[in-house]
């Protein structure tokens, strides 16, 4: 694939930019909040000067290496992919063969989610004028499909983080794992909705883009609302058909030498891999977003955010996980997902060698660096799941109580009023 391509020449990277922007409020004139009870506006303007100068020495950096790294994993994926299929077909007549099968399966089915497409359509490889690691063709190996996964991850996610009411990751509409949401009743299953959740986060996701709380909101268009319908009708049918009848299909010609069980195997060995993707993925991004300590913040308190502002709370949205190289390539590099939040269009590669700066930086401001392995943040979000399902004394957290009711209503006649004083949107704009 490589060396029919023109190679990468110095500097290729130097203006890439597909960053998100700080967050304009309605109202000119007010400051954002965020990290002033941590830090002077002064500092925090300090603070993201020195992040901007670490983002443009990597991308100064930027060349042939990374090129050589992505195109290397995808041929790695690609090849657990055919060899896994192989050996699953070949594993109607061992079990063993059909467990290593899986096994590679699993492994392409991770890269492919993780350390390729994840990070292949936030634009990180964009500057290398090479269609197919370009953003904007790119479709993963995934049920939700790729054009509103890219809006509700790397637009809504990345620009909104945790900010209630604009951050749709935020329990993914599901679980509560915040003191500042309401509490319903269905979040006394807190713990096993997540653990279903695990087990099927592909198709979590897929509908999560759906956004059909929008939709019922009044924010979304019917004709929008169609369309993703559409699209994600359209992924879903392609995902089942190539593991579910595709690939069984072609194991009907083993049934002479094996028996009438072979596409059944060939099926069920399709669904274990999802599975190991899908629990793996669930894991990584909960861990990366959910532990203790990580904060949320109010939309009013983010109107007008410095770049060192949205820096800061990048930061402060997102947990690390340590671990060995290879872990953090199976990860996706979101092991990282500090560095990853604060610098989402940089390839993944480069977050390790990113944090040794950026941990130095944090610590010198004497703010919170969120770091530990795996079962650490895994622990830490079980609590969460477990303590925020307990249903909470104080009446305006209880989502159905007529105090929580009326907060809420006043909120929205509120935004709805400053909306028609401005003649703007209530919402935060990028």
């Amino acid at each position: 694939m490589s060396h029919k391509l023109a190679p990468i020449a110095p500097l290729s990277a130097t203006n890439h930019n597909q960053a998100p922007q700080p967050l304009v409020g309605a109202d000119a004139t007010k400051r954002a909040t965020i990290g002033t009870d941590m830090l002077t506006y002064e500092q925090l303007e300090e603070f993201g000067d020195e992040l901007d100068a670490v983002r443009q020495r990597v991308l100064d950096d930027l060349g042939q290496a990374d090129a050589n790294y992505i195109r290397r994993v995808i041929r790695v994926q690609q090849s657990a992919e055919i060899l896994g299929r192989i050996t699953i077909f070949g594993g109607v007549f061992s079990i063993w063969a059909i467990v290593a099968g899986v096994l590679l399966l699993g492994l392409s089915k991770i890269l492919d989610n993780m350390e390729i497409g994840h990070n292949v359509m936030h634009g990180q490889y964009d500057w290398m004028n090479d269609p197919v690691v370009d953003a904007k063709n790119y479709e993963w190996d995934n049920a939700a499909n790729a054009q509103d996964w890219k809006h509700g991850h790397n637009y809504i996610h990345h620009t909104y983080t945790n900010i209630h009411g604009l951050d749709r990751d935020i329990g993914y509409g599901l679980l509560r794992i915040d003191d500042e949401q309401p509490w319903y009743p269905n979040h006394r299953f807190n713990l096993p909705l997540a653990f279903t959740l695990m087990l099927f986060f592909e198709w979590g996701v897929a509908y999560h883009g759906i956004e059909l709380d929008d939709y019922l909101g009044g924010k979304m268009t019917k004709k929008e609302f169609a369309d993703r319908k559409s699209r994600a009708a359209q992924k879903a049918r392609r995902q089942l058909t190539k593991d579910f009848i595709a690939y069984p299909a072609i194991a009907l010609a083993l049934i002479p030498f094996a028996g009438w069980w072979a596409p059944l195997a060939v099926m069920g060995a399709n669904l274990v891999a999802n599975l190991i993707r899908n629990i793996w993925t669930f894991l990584i991004i909960f861990c990366g977003h959910f532990p203790a300590e990580v904060a949320t913040f109010a939309e009013e308190d983010a109107q007008n955010e410095t770049r060192g502002q949205w820096y800061l709370r990048q930061l402060l949205g997102s947990a690390n996980i340590s671990g060995s190289r290879p872990f953090h390539i199976l990860s996706g590099n979101l092991s990282h997902q500090i560095e990853h939040h604060l610098f989402p269009d940089i390839p993944a590669r480069r977050y390790p060698a990113v944090a040794r700066e950026v941990r130095p930086l944090v610590e010198k401001y004497g703010l919170q660096y969120n770091s530990g392995r795996l079962s650490r943040q895994l622990w830490s979000v079980a609590r969460q799941l477990g303590a925020y399902g307990v249903k909470p004394q104080d009446p305006y957290k209880q989502g159905k109580s007529p105090e929580s009711k009326a907060l809420r209503r006043a909120k929205r006649e509120a935004e709805a009023a400053q909306s028609d004083e401005t003649s703007g949107t209530p919402h935060l704009t990028a």
